[in-house]
């Protein structure tokens, strides 16, 4: 049997040189109540279930069950063993197998999000190559047009007085990034409000989550209308994916040099897919355009979004980090790599942003093996739900847990090891060998998008529907709810 963790002097367990603490059984452990036959299931607050678990580890502790129907569930929220879970991996866990079933009932095509094992390592590698940061900078000129565009959009709001619907905007920038580096595509969905492909990819996310969280698949006895324009966008984006690759495939044909130098990351997938050997088919060709557009939609727009409202909470950062974008970016609709490189705070802000508004709170994965989690012996196939946020927020491990202190992560870090905790505690990324791999790129996504708001805006007010702190959504992703925003031009750019 496996050992994945332990837990430490540091998560409560008895110091160094004690005897190894004594395993529980999983169904020995503490929970909430449920109902007979049905479990906790029928108790789940969907759209805030990562809230509510993380109210059951402060009424129950870093290690509890939960019942869904006659399958026991295991909740963890111990940073260290919830590392150790995550550097278990593909081996030890995989994502679980209803995640797997109910996006290929969807139509998703399989991608290295989802896949497992041997398929996972093949499109990995593939993927890996693709966000090498030395091809990130080959693909900043296109970054900046996206940006040029963000900047067009918010000049006519700013112009109309009309407030901004900040997600909706954040995701279209996102999708229109990606198309752009990954695939070599404009889709410009920043400069139409037509029937764009970002109302397409917003769908999918909610609907997927929802499936998986439902006590019963009540869409396979009857469909409703919402799941039919579900189809329908699915089959759009798959248009849509079947397009970007024929054009890829085109200028492959037409420029033979390219297979040797792709210039993105659709172009090496393909061209890794039809070498000798490769392994990789056109659906998982298919399923990692697919994956690139849900995956880096989603959680970097939600983490643009969280971090204006943070910082709009927050003058003193909100002025900091305003001063540093206009000092060392001069001209943000024609920026240097080096000069949002070098815009540090801003970094910092989207990591403390991270910490505390992480886009994926929670991670499920499925044991493939008999092991032991943390004290628990774990069987296989059970799912471990990795509760990610709750030692990140605690001030048993974090200094000032609950207050924006992007310092914290820069070599002024305040008092004690503030940044060195923050860092090993907090892991939007994930960790281990599955760690995301556009995590490069996703930071720069983050950096333009704010170098164009502070440097060209003056943020004269960001808002919520009731006038409080942003509430928490989860639909896949943990999203904000209802923040606009208004803009005024920059009274005197310095550019």
């Amino acid at each position: 049997m496996n050992t994945v963790a332990t837990p430490t002097a540091s998560s409560g367990a008895e110091g160094a040189g004690a005897a190894p603490p004594k395993l529980r059984e999983l169904d020995d452990l503490p929970g909430p109540r449920g109902w007979p036959l049905l479990g906790n299931l029928p108790q789940l607050d969907v759209p805030r279930f990562h809230l509510q678990v993380e109210q059951w580890c402060r009424e129950h502790g870093p290690y509890f069950r939960l019942r869904m129907g006659r399958r026991s569930v295991l909740v963890v929220a111990d940073h260290e063993v919830i590392a150790g879970v995550l550097r278990d991996r593909p081996d030890g866990f995989r994502r679980t197998r209803l995640l797997e079933a109910i996006g290929a009932e969807m139509g998703l095509l399989p991608g290295v999000f989802g896949a497992n094992g041997d398929a996972w390592r093949r499109q990995r590698r593939m993927v890996m190559a693709g966000f090498d940061p030395a091809h990130v900078k080959g693909y900043f000129p296109s970054l900046c047009r996206v940006a040029r565009n963000l900047d067009a959009r918010w000049q006519s709001a700013a112009a109309a007085g009309s407030p901004i619907d900040l997600q909706a905007d954040l995701m279209r920038y996102t999708v229109d990034t990606i198309a752009g580096l990954a695939f070599g595509s404009e889709v410009d969905t920043l400069r139409s409000d037509d029937d764009v492909i970002q109302r397409h990819l917003d769908k999918i996310f909610p609907a997927l989550y929802r499936r998986i969280m439902s006590p019963l698949p009540v869409w396979r006895w009857w469909t409703t209308e919402a799941d039919r324009e579900l189809a329908r966008s699915v089959a759009a984006v798959r248009v849509a994916v079947d397009d970007f690759i024929a054009k890829a495939r085109a200028r492959l044909a037409e420029r033979p040099g390219l297979r040797e130098h792709p210039e993105n990351l659709l172009e090496a997938m393909i061209v890794a897919a039809e070498a000798e050997g490769g392994g990789i088919s056109d659906l998982e060709v298919a399923g990692n355009v697919l994956t690139m557009l849900l995956a880096g939609e989603d959680t970097t727009a939600n983490t643009i979004a969280w971090m204006t409202h943070l910082l709009w909470l927050n003058p003193a950062a909100l002025a900091r980090a305003t001063d540093e974008v206009r000092r060392l970016v001069p001209d943000p609709l024609a920026p240097t790599l080096d000069q949002v490189a070098g815009l540090e705070y801003i970094e910092a802000c989207a990591h403390e942003t991270m910490r505390l508004k992480p886009v994926a709170p929670q991670m499920p994965l499925e044991a493939l093996r008999d092991t032991v989690v943390g004290d628990v012996r774990v069987p296989a196939g059970t799912v471990v739900i990795s509760m990610l946020r709750r030692d990140s927020v605690d001030e048993r491990f974090v200094p000032r847990a609950a207050e924006f202190v992007p310092e914290r992560w820069l070599t002024e870090g305040g008092p004690g090891q503030q940044a060195n905790a923050a860092k090993r505690i907090s892991m939007p990324f994930g960790a281990g060998p599955r760690i995301c791999p556009g995590r490069y790129l996703a930071l720069l996504e983050m950096k333009m998008a704010l170098a164009v708001l502070l440097g060209r805006f003056d943020i004269a007010a960001v808002d919520t529907p009731d006038g409080k702190p942003a509430a928490e959504r989860l639909s896949f992703t943990m999203t904000p709810v209802g923040l606009s925003m208004r803009v005024r031009p920059r009274a005197s750019p310095t550019i």
